[in-house]
Protein backbone atom coordinates (compact mmCIF):
# COMPACT_ATOMS: atom_id res chain seq x y z
CA UNK A 1 0.00 0.00 0.00
CA UNK A 2 0.65 3.13 -0.31
CA UNK A 3 -0.14 6.25 1.26
CA UNK A 4 0.94 10.03 2.16
CA UNK A 5 1.95 12.03 5.32
CA UNK A 6 -2.18 12.47 6.18
CA UNK A 7 -3.02 9.00 5.19
CA UNK A 8 -0.04 7.73 8.16
CA UNK A 9 -0.83 9.96 10.45
CA UNK A 10 -5.15 8.42 9.69
CA UNK A 11 -3.76 5.11 10.29
CA UNK A 12 -1.98 5.63 13.24
CA UNK A 13 -4.61 7.13 15.08
CA UNK A 14 -7.04 4.34 13.67
CA UNK A 15 -4.76 1.94 15.18
CA UNK A 16 -5.71 3.59 18.76
CA UNK A 17 -2.58 3.09 20.05
CA UNK A 18 0.12 5.16 22.54
CA UNK A 19 2.54 6.78 20.55
CA UNK A 20 5.08 5.19 22.95
CA UNK A 21 3.72 2.16 21.51
CA UNK A 22 3.87 2.90 17.76
CA UNK A 23 7.55 3.87 18.58
CA UNK A 24 8.45 0.61 20.09
CA UNK A 25 6.71 -1.19 17.14
CA UNK A 26 8.39 0.66 14.19
CA UNK A 27 12.28 0.40 16.30
CA UNK A 28 11.64 -3.14 16.68
CA UNK A 29 11.00 -3.81 12.68
CA UNK A 30 13.52 -1.65 12.10
CA UNK A 31 16.21 -3.52 14.37
CA UNK A 32 15.37 -6.78 12.98
CA UNK A 33 16.01 -5.61 9.42
CA UNK A 34 19.13 -4.25 10.76
CA UNK A 35 20.11 -6.87 12.13
CA UNK A 36 19.52 -8.96 8.99
CA UNK A 37 21.52 -7.08 7.17
CA UNK A 38 25.04 -6.85 9.32
CA UNK A 39 26.11 -10.25 11.23
CA UNK A 40 29.31 -8.77 12.39
CA UNK A 41 28.98 -8.10 16.21
CA UNK A 42 32.10 -5.81 15.88
CA UNK A 43 31.09 -3.31 13.77
CA UNK A 44 30.63 0.35 14.78
CA UNK A 45 27.12 1.64 14.37
CA UNK A 46 26.58 5.03 14.57
CA UNK A 47 22.57 6.45 14.62
CA UNK A 48 21.99 10.07 14.03
CA UNK A 49 18.60 10.83 15.78
CA UNK A 50 16.42 13.73 15.05
CA UNK A 51 14.41 15.61 18.05
CA UNK A 52 11.05 13.71 16.94
CA UNK A 53 9.49 10.76 16.76
CA UNK A 54 11.64 9.52 14.01
CA UNK A 55 14.31 10.22 16.16
CA UNK A 56 12.51 8.44 18.94
CA UNK A 57 12.90 4.96 16.53
CA UNK A 58 16.42 5.51 16.35
CA UNK A 59 16.26 5.91 20.69
CA UNK A 60 14.46 2.45 20.31
CA UNK A 61 16.95 0.82 17.60
CA UNK A 62 19.51 1.50 19.72
CA UNK A 63 18.73 0.04 22.60
CA UNK A 64 17.48 -2.76 21.03
CA UNK A 65 20.71 -3.55 19.69
CA UNK A 66 21.86 -4.42 22.25
CA UNK A 67 24.88 -6.98 21.33
CA UNK A 68 26.30 -4.53 19.01
CA UNK A 69 28.38 -1.73 19.45
CA UNK A 70 26.09 0.78 18.76
CA UNK A 71 25.54 4.49 19.88
CA UNK A 72 23.50 7.39 19.23
CA UNK A 73 23.87 11.38 18.96
CA UNK A 74 21.02 14.07 18.69
CA UNK A 75 21.95 15.95 16.12
CA UNK A 76 19.06 18.28 16.22
CA UNK A 77 18.33 19.29 19.76
CA UNK A 78 17.02 17.38 22.71
CA UNK A 79 13.89 14.90 22.05
CA UNK A 80 10.80 17.58 21.76
CA UNK A 81 7.89 14.86 22.21
CA UNK A 82 6.89 12.76 25.38
CA UNK A 83 7.38 9.54 23.22
CA UNK A 84 10.84 10.07 22.09
CA UNK A 85 11.82 11.84 25.68
CA UNK A 86 11.08 8.48 26.83
CA UNK A 87 12.78 6.64 24.46
CA UNK A 88 15.80 8.27 24.80
CA UNK A 89 15.69 8.28 28.58
CA UNK A 90 15.93 3.95 28.06
CA UNK A 91 18.93 3.87 26.39
CA UNK A 92 21.65 3.31 28.36
CA UNK A 93 24.32 6.43 29.06
CA UNK A 94 27.35 4.53 27.93
CA UNK A 95 25.73 4.66 24.33
CA UNK A 96 24.76 8.17 24.25
CA UNK A 97 27.40 10.43 21.95
CA UNK A 98 27.95 13.86 22.42
CA UNK A 99 27.48 16.31 19.56
CA UNK A 100 30.58 17.49 19.43
CA UNK A 101 31.87 14.30 18.59
CA UNK A 102 30.17 14.14 15.54
CA UNK A 103 32.51 14.19 13.06
CA UNK A 104 35.08 11.81 14.47
CA UNK A 105 31.89 9.58 14.77
CA UNK A 106 30.80 9.68 11.52
CA UNK A 107 34.24 8.93 10.07
CA UNK A 108 35.10 6.15 12.19
CA UNK A 109 31.81 4.27 11.94
CA UNK A 110 30.84 1.29 9.64
CA UNK A 111 27.13 1.50 10.14
CA UNK A 112 25.30 5.08 9.71
CA UNK A 113 21.17 4.46 10.76
CA UNK A 114 19.67 7.64 9.89
CA UNK A 115 17.01 8.26 12.32
CA UNK A 116 16.62 12.06 12.09
CA UNK A 117 13.37 13.22 10.16
CA UNK A 118 10.66 11.41 9.06
CA UNK A 119 7.36 11.79 6.87
CA UNK A 120 6.72 15.04 8.66
CA UNK A 121 9.90 16.62 7.48
CA UNK A 122 9.51 19.92 5.19
CA UNK A 123 11.87 22.61 4.01
CA UNK A 124 15.28 23.03 4.06
CA UNK A 125 18.16 21.66 5.87
CA UNK A 126 19.65 24.03 8.27
CA UNK A 127 23.71 24.76 7.56
CA UNK A 128 24.57 22.73 11.09
CA UNK A 129 22.80 19.79 9.94
CA UNK A 130 23.11 19.85 6.09
CA UNK A 131 27.45 19.98 6.72
CA UNK A 132 26.55 16.17 8.88
CA UNK A 133 24.92 15.19 6.15
CA UNK A 134 27.40 16.35 4.07
CA UNK A 135 30.00 13.89 5.87
CA UNK A 136 27.52 11.07 6.12
CA UNK A 137 27.35 11.25 2.45
CA UNK A 138 31.45 11.26 1.77
CA UNK A 139 32.09 8.69 4.10
CA UNK A 140 32.69 4.90 3.87
CA UNK A 141 30.00 3.47 5.88
CA UNK A 142 26.98 1.46 5.03
CA UNK A 143 24.15 3.92 5.23
CA UNK A 144 20.03 2.32 6.64
CA UNK A 145 17.28 5.18 6.36
CA UNK A 146 14.42 4.88 8.66
CA UNK A 147 11.04 5.52 6.61
CA UNK A 148 12.16 8.96 4.73
CA UNK A 149 15.91 9.91 3.88
CA UNK A 150 16.70 12.82 6.07
CA UNK A 151 16.11 15.86 3.89
CA UNK A 152 13.53 14.79 1.41
CA UNK A 153 9.80 15.30 2.26
CA UNK A 154 7.27 12.31 2.09
CA UNK A 155 4.98 13.72 -0.44
CA UNK A 156 6.20 16.52 -2.48
CA UNK A 157 8.94 15.35 -4.68
CA UNK A 158 10.93 18.00 -2.95
CA UNK A 159 14.41 16.76 -1.26
CA UNK A 160 17.26 19.18 -0.16
CA UNK A 161 20.80 18.93 -2.05
CA UNK A 162 22.59 17.34 1.19
CA UNK A 163 19.53 14.99 2.21
CA UNK A 164 21.11 11.67 3.28
CA UNK A 165 22.09 9.04 0.49
CA UNK A 166 21.62 5.21 1.76
CA UNK A 167 21.54 2.04 0.68
CA UNK A 168 18.64 1.08 2.45
CA UNK A 169 16.00 2.86 3.22
CA UNK A 170 12.92 0.66 5.15
CA UNK A 171 9.84 1.67 4.70
CA UNK A 172 7.43 1.91 7.76
CA UNK A 173 3.87 -0.12 7.32
CA UNK A 174 3.59 1.91 3.47
CA UNK A 175 5.17 2.72 1.10
CA UNK A 176 5.19 6.80 0.68
CA UNK A 177 5.53 9.13 -2.87
CA UNK A 178 8.90 9.25 -1.47
CA UNK A 179 9.91 5.25 -2.08
CA UNK A 180 8.12 5.60 -5.64
CA UNK A 181 10.32 8.56 -7.15
CA UNK A 182 13.01 6.78 -6.37
CA UNK A 183 14.36 7.49 -10.47
CA UNK A 184 14.19 11.00 -9.93
CA UNK A 185 15.88 11.12 -6.80
CA UNK A 186 17.99 8.37 -6.52
CA UNK A 187 18.60 8.71 -2.76
CA UNK A 188 18.44 4.86 -1.72
CA UNK A 189 19.89 1.92 -3.23
CA UNK A 190 16.89 -0.01 -2.62
CA UNK A 191 13.74 0.32 -0.41
CA UNK A 192 12.23 -2.19 1.97
CA UNK A 193 8.94 -2.48 3.39
CA UNK A 194 8.74 -2.94 7.00
CA UNK A 195 4.74 -3.88 8.07
CA UNK A 196 3.68 -2.48 11.40
CA UNK A 197 0.25 -4.38 11.00
CA UNK A 198 -1.57 -0.71 11.01
CA UNK A 199 -5.15 -0.85 9.83
CA UNK A 200 -5.73 -0.26 6.41
CA UNK A 201 -9.83 -0.02 6.08
CA UNK A 202 -9.76 3.44 4.54
CA UNK A 203 -7.51 2.56 1.43
CA UNK A 204 -5.68 4.85 -0.28
CA UNK A 205 -5.89 7.72 -3.15
CA UNK A 206 -2.00 6.00 -4.97
CA UNK A 207 -2.90 3.56 -7.45
CA UNK A 208 -0.35 0.51 -7.90
CA UNK A 209 0.51 -1.28 -11.32
CA UNK A 210 2.05 -4.39 -12.22
CA UNK A 211 1.35 -7.41 -14.88
CA UNK A 212 -1.31 -9.05 -13.03
CA UNK A 213 -2.97 -6.09 -12.52
CA UNK A 214 -3.15 -5.04 -15.90
CA UNK A 215 -4.49 -7.84 -17.75
CA UNK A 216 -6.91 -8.18 -14.77
CA UNK A 217 -8.39 -5.07 -16.22
CA UNK A 218 -7.25 -5.43 -19.90
CA UNK A 219 -10.43 -6.81 -21.96
CA UNK A 220 -9.91 -9.63 -24.13
CA UNK A 221 -11.76 -10.39 -27.01
CA UNK A 222 -15.12 -12.32 -26.95
CA UNK A 223 -15.66 -15.12 -29.69
CA UNK A 224 -18.24 -12.41 -31.11
CA UNK A 225 -16.66 -9.89 -31.17
CA UNK A 226 -16.26 -7.67 -34.60
CA UNK A 227 -13.87 -4.42 -34.98
CA UNK A 228 -16.27 -2.13 -33.83
CA UNK A 229 -17.01 -3.72 -30.69
CA UNK A 230 -15.11 -1.25 -28.73
CA UNK A 231 -15.29 1.84 -30.65
CA UNK A 232 -12.91 3.61 -33.12
CA UNK A 233 -9.59 5.11 -31.57
CA UNK A 234 -9.07 8.51 -33.68
CA UNK A 235 -5.32 9.93 -33.91
CA UNK A 236 -5.10 13.21 -35.22
CA UNK A 237 -1.73 14.86 -36.10
CA UNK A 238 1.42 14.79 -38.30
CA UNK A 239 2.77 17.54 -40.50
CA UNK A 240 5.60 17.94 -43.20
CA UNK A 241 9.32 16.87 -41.41
CA UNK A 242 7.23 14.85 -38.23
CA UNK A 243 4.52 12.38 -40.43
CA UNK A 244 6.52 9.92 -38.41
CA UNK A 245 5.00 11.22 -34.85
CA UNK A 246 1.15 10.15 -36.29
CA UNK A 247 3.21 7.39 -37.73
CA UNK A 248 3.92 6.20 -34.30
CA UNK A 249 0.61 6.61 -32.67
CA UNK A 250 -0.61 4.69 -34.62
CA UNK A 251 2.27 1.90 -33.87
CA UNK A 252 0.95 2.42 -29.92
CA UNK A 253 -2.25 2.05 -30.84
CA UNK A 254 -1.70 -1.62 -32.64
CA UNK A 255 0.73 -2.57 -30.00
CA UNK A 256 -2.40 -3.07 -27.75
CA UNK A 257 -4.37 -4.41 -30.66
CA UNK A 258 -7.20 -1.76 -31.16
CA UNK A 259 -9.09 -2.81 -33.49
CA UNK A 260 -10.62 0.26 -35.36
CA UNK A 261 -7.78 2.60 -36.01
CA UNK A 262 -8.44 6.59 -37.21
CA UNK A 263 -5.68 8.65 -38.41
CA UNK A 264 -6.59 12.37 -39.53
CA UNK A 265 -4.03 13.85 -40.93
CA UNK A 266 -3.00 16.65 -43.68
CA UNK A 267 -3.38 15.05 -46.86
CA UNK A 268 0.25 15.74 -48.22
CA UNK A 269 2.02 13.49 -45.79
CA UNK A 270 -1.26 10.75 -46.14
CA UNK A 271 0.96 8.44 -48.43
CA UNK A 272 4.54 8.48 -46.38
CA UNK A 273 1.88 7.21 -43.46
CA UNK A 274 -0.08 4.84 -45.61
CA UNK A 275 3.24 2.86 -46.41
CA UNK A 276 3.63 2.43 -42.78
CA UNK A 277 0.43 1.16 -41.81
CA UNK A 278 -2.34 -0.97 -44.26
CA UNK A 279 -4.90 -1.07 -41.72
CA UNK A 280 -5.63 2.14 -40.43
CA UNK A 281 -8.26 4.16 -41.99
CA UNK A 282 -6.98 7.53 -42.86
CA UNK A 283 -8.71 10.76 -43.48
CA UNK A 284 -6.69 13.10 -45.29
CA UNK A 285 -7.49 16.86 -45.43
CA UNK A 286 -6.43 20.08 -46.46
CA UNK A 287 -6.86 23.40 -45.84
CA UNK A 288 -10.57 24.15 -46.70
CA UNK A 289 -11.26 20.07 -45.72
CA UNK A 290 -10.10 20.18 -42.18
CA UNK A 291 -13.08 21.24 -40.22
CA UNK A 292 -15.31 18.84 -41.83
CA UNK A 293 -13.04 15.85 -41.57
CA UNK A 294 -11.93 16.08 -38.09
CA UNK A 295 -15.32 17.14 -36.80
CA UNK A 296 -16.83 13.78 -38.78
CA UNK A 297 -14.13 11.50 -36.77
CA UNK A 298 -14.19 12.72 -33.92
CA UNK A 299 -18.20 12.72 -33.41
CA UNK A 300 -17.58 8.62 -34.08
CA UNK A 301 -14.55 8.19 -31.78
CA UNK A 302 -14.50 6.58 -28.60
CA UNK A 303 -11.43 7.91 -28.12
CA UNK A 304 -8.81 10.52 -29.41
CA UNK A 305 -5.56 11.72 -29.41
CA UNK A 306 -4.36 15.10 -31.16
CA UNK A 307 -0.88 16.77 -31.71
CA UNK A 308 1.69 14.39 -32.23
CA UNK A 309 4.11 15.66 -34.54
CA UNK A 310 1.52 18.74 -35.63
CA UNK A 311 4.22 21.60 -35.34
CA UNK A 312 3.11 22.68 -38.53
CA UNK A 313 -0.37 21.51 -39.10
CA UNK A 314 -2.32 23.28 -41.02
CA UNK A 315 -5.37 24.75 -38.75
CA UNK A 316 -4.65 22.98 -35.84
CA UNK A 317 -5.82 25.44 -33.62
CA UNK A 318 -9.24 24.52 -35.27
CA UNK A 319 -8.94 21.45 -35.32
CA UNK A 320 -8.10 21.05 -30.97
CA UNK A 321 -11.28 23.09 -30.85
CA UNK A 322 -12.71 20.87 -32.93
CA UNK A 323 -12.05 17.97 -31.17
CA UNK A 324 -12.52 19.54 -27.02
CA UNK A 325 -15.92 20.60 -28.23
CA UNK A 326 -17.39 17.90 -30.21
CA UNK A 327 -15.73 14.69 -28.42
CA UNK A 328 -17.97 12.18 -27.09
CA UNK A 329 -15.35 10.44 -25.27
CA UNK A 330 -12.00 11.22 -23.61
CA UNK A 331 -9.46 13.15 -25.31
CA UNK A 332 -5.52 12.70 -25.20
CA UNK A 333 -3.49 16.05 -25.81
CA UNK A 334 -0.08 15.89 -26.80
CA UNK A 335 3.56 17.79 -27.92
CA UNK A 336 2.04 20.24 -30.03
CA UNK A 337 -1.74 20.43 -28.42
CA UNK A 338 0.36 21.38 -24.93
CA UNK A 339 2.36 24.03 -26.53
CA UNK A 340 -0.91 25.05 -28.24
CA UNK A 341 -2.45 25.88 -24.63
CA UNK A 342 0.45 27.53 -22.56
CA UNK A 343 -1.37 30.50 -21.34
CA UNK A 344 -4.77 29.72 -22.74
CA UNK A 345 -5.45 26.42 -20.08
CA UNK A 346 -8.74 28.51 -19.67
CA UNK A 347 -10.29 26.60 -22.43
CA UNK A 348 -9.78 23.48 -20.55
CA UNK A 349 -12.89 24.77 -18.12
CA UNK A 350 -15.22 25.26 -20.87
CA UNK A 351 -14.57 21.47 -22.08
CA UNK A 352 -17.24 18.45 -21.53
CA UNK A 353 -15.66 15.25 -22.26
CA UNK A 354 -12.54 13.72 -19.91
CA UNK A 355 -9.23 15.63 -20.90
CA UNK A 356 -5.80 13.88 -19.96
CA UNK A 357 -2.67 15.95 -20.94
CA UNK A 358 0.95 14.45 -21.13
CA UNK A 359 3.59 16.70 -20.38
CA UNK A 360 6.94 16.42 -19.61
CA UNK A 361 8.62 18.76 -17.14
CA UNK A 362 9.24 21.74 -19.31
CA UNK A 363 6.12 21.38 -21.19
CA UNK A 364 4.52 21.07 -17.59
CA UNK A 365 6.25 24.08 -16.59
CA UNK A 366 5.69 26.40 -19.69
CA UNK A 367 1.75 25.27 -18.74
CA UNK A 368 2.06 26.89 -15.14
CA UNK A 369 4.46 29.76 -16.28
CA UNK A 370 7.20 28.92 -13.41
CA UNK A 371 10.64 27.82 -14.02
CA UNK A 372 11.87 24.41 -14.54
CA UNK A 373 14.12 24.21 -11.28
CA UNK A 374 10.52 25.18 -9.23
CA UNK A 375 8.77 22.29 -10.61
CA UNK A 376 11.13 20.35 -10.30
CA UNK A 377 10.84 20.91 -6.30
CA UNK A 378 7.48 20.54 -5.60
CA UNK A 379 6.39 18.48 -9.51
CA UNK A 380 3.98 16.02 -7.31
CA UNK A 381 1.95 18.45 -5.41
CA UNK A 382 2.16 21.02 -8.47
CA UNK A 383 0.51 17.97 -10.62
CA UNK A 384 -2.36 17.49 -8.01
CA UNK A 385 -2.97 20.63 -7.94
CA UNK A 386 -3.21 21.56 -11.71
CA UNK A 387 -4.86 18.60 -12.12
CA UNK A 388 -7.90 19.76 -9.65
CA UNK A 389 -8.51 22.88 -10.81
CA UNK A 390 -8.37 22.31 -14.64
CA UNK A 391 -10.21 19.10 -14.47
CA UNK A 392 -7.88 17.04 -16.47
CA UNK A 393 -6.16 14.26 -15.60
CA UNK A 394 -2.05 14.55 -16.03
CA UNK A 395 0.33 12.52 -17.03
CA UNK A 396 3.62 14.30 -16.03
CA UNK A 397 6.31 12.42 -17.79
CA UNK A 398 9.26 11.32 -16.23
CA UNK A 399 11.59 8.51 -14.56
CA UNK A 400 8.65 7.66 -12.40
CA UNK A 401 6.11 9.54 -14.66
CA UNK A 402 3.51 10.92 -12.06
CA UNK A 403 -0.53 10.38 -13.23
CA UNK A 404 -3.04 12.70 -11.37
CA UNK A 405 -6.53 12.55 -11.53
CA UNK A 406 -8.78 15.28 -11.39
CA UNK A 407 -10.48 13.92 -8.01
CA UNK A 408 -6.46 13.60 -6.54
CA UNK A 409 -6.01 9.75 -7.42
CA UNK A 410 -2.15 9.34 -7.77
CA UNK A 411 -0.34 6.67 -9.66
CA UNK A 412 3.65 7.16 -9.86
CA UNK A 413 4.65 4.36 -12.47
CA UNK A 414 7.73 1.89 -11.53
CA UNK A 415 8.25 0.57 -14.76
CA UNK A 416 10.85 1.54 -17.64
CA UNK A 417 14.35 2.79 -18.35
CA UNK A 418 16.57 4.73 -20.32
CA UNK A 419 15.42 2.59 -23.37
CA UNK A 420 12.75 5.28 -23.62
CA UNK A 421 14.95 8.08 -23.72
CA UNK A 422 14.61 8.64 -27.27
CA UNK A 423 12.54 10.85 -29.68
CA UNK A 424 8.94 9.43 -30.65
CA UNK A 425 9.00 7.26 -26.97
CA UNK A 426 6.07 9.40 -26.31
CA UNK A 427 4.02 9.51 -29.53
CA UNK A 428 4.54 5.81 -28.68
CA UNK A 429 2.29 6.34 -25.18
CA UNK A 430 -0.29 8.26 -26.70
CA UNK A 431 -0.88 5.74 -29.24
CA UNK A 432 -1.37 3.03 -26.78
CA UNK A 433 -3.17 5.77 -24.54
CA UNK A 434 -6.00 6.48 -26.67
CA UNK A 435 -6.37 2.50 -27.27
CA UNK A 436 -6.61 1.77 -23.79
CA UNK A 437 -9.15 4.40 -23.50
CA UNK A 438 -11.09 2.96 -26.36
CA UNK A 439 -11.26 -0.13 -24.52
CA UNK A 440 -11.52 0.88 -21.06
CA UNK A 441 -14.30 2.90 -20.04
CA UNK A 442 -12.50 4.25 -16.50
CA UNK A 443 -10.34 6.93 -17.49
CA UNK A 444 -8.07 6.42 -15.19
CA UNK A 445 -7.29 2.82 -14.98
CA UNK A 446 -6.78 3.39 -18.53
CA UNK A 447 -4.30 6.22 -17.95
CA UNK A 448 -2.37 4.25 -15.72
CA UNK A 449 -2.39 0.85 -17.69
CA UNK A 450 -0.97 2.56 -20.35
CA UNK A 451 1.77 4.22 -18.72
CA UNK A 452 2.39 0.92 -17.20
CA UNK A 453 2.54 -0.95 -20.19
CA UNK A 454 4.65 1.25 -22.04
CA UNK A 455 7.55 1.43 -19.38
CA UNK A 456 7.46 -2.73 -19.22
CA UNK A 457 8.06 -3.65 -22.84
CA UNK A 458 10.78 -1.03 -22.53
CA UNK A 459 12.15 -3.43 -19.74
CA UNK A 460 11.32 -6.66 -21.81
CA UNK A 461 12.66 -5.23 -24.60
CA UNK A 462 16.25 -5.31 -22.87
CA UNK A 463 16.40 -9.36 -23.54
CA UNK A 464 16.88 -8.57 -27.35
CA UNK A 465 18.04 -4.54 -27.22
CA UNK A 466 20.39 -2.60 -25.46
CA UNK A 467 19.05 0.76 -24.28
CA UNK A 468 21.24 2.17 -26.88
CA UNK A 469 19.46 0.98 -29.46
CA UNK A 470 16.38 -0.26 -28.88
CA UNK A 471 13.57 -0.17 -31.26
CA UNK A 472 10.25 1.39 -30.68
CA UNK A 473 9.25 -0.90 -34.20
CA UNK A 474 9.45 -3.76 -31.83
CA UNK A 475 6.59 -2.47 -29.62
CA UNK A 476 4.35 -4.86 -30.68
CA UNK A 477 6.16 -8.04 -31.13
CA UNK A 478 7.39 -7.71 -27.45
CA UNK A 479 3.45 -6.70 -26.58
CA UNK A 480 2.88 -10.08 -28.51
CA UNK A 481 4.30 -12.38 -26.12
CA UNK A 482 2.73 -10.97 -23.63
CA UNK A 483 -0.82 -11.30 -25.17
CA UNK A 484 -0.05 -14.75 -25.77
CA UNK A 485 1.43 -15.36 -22.16
CA UNK A 486 -1.56 -14.35 -20.59
CA UNK A 487 -4.00 -16.10 -23.38
CA UNK A 488 -5.26 -13.04 -25.24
Amino acid sequence: MITDRNGMIQLEADADLPVSELMENAGAALADAIRNEIDDHSLNILILAGSGNNGGDGSVICRLLKEYKCRIVLIDGRPKTEAAQLAYRKVPRSRRLSLKYIEEAVQSADVIIDAVYGFSYHGDLKPEIRKIFSLVNRSDARVFSADINSGAESDSGYFDRDAIISDITFALDCYKPFHMMRKEHRLFRKAVLLPLNLPHARGTLYREMDEETFFAKFPKKSETAYKGTYGKTLLVGGCGGMAGALCLNILGAKTVGAPYIEAALPEYIYPIAAVQHMTAVFRPFGHNTAEPVVLDAVRQARATAFGSGAVWMDRKQECMDLILQNSRGPVVLDAEALRMLVHNTYLLRFVKCPVILTPHIGEFAALLNRPVETVMKRKLELAKSFAAENKVTLVLKGPNTICVSPAGEVYINQSGNQALAQAGSGDVLTGIMAAILTMNPDVFDAVCMAVWIHGYIAELGMQDYSAQTFRLESFPDIMNRLFMKHGY
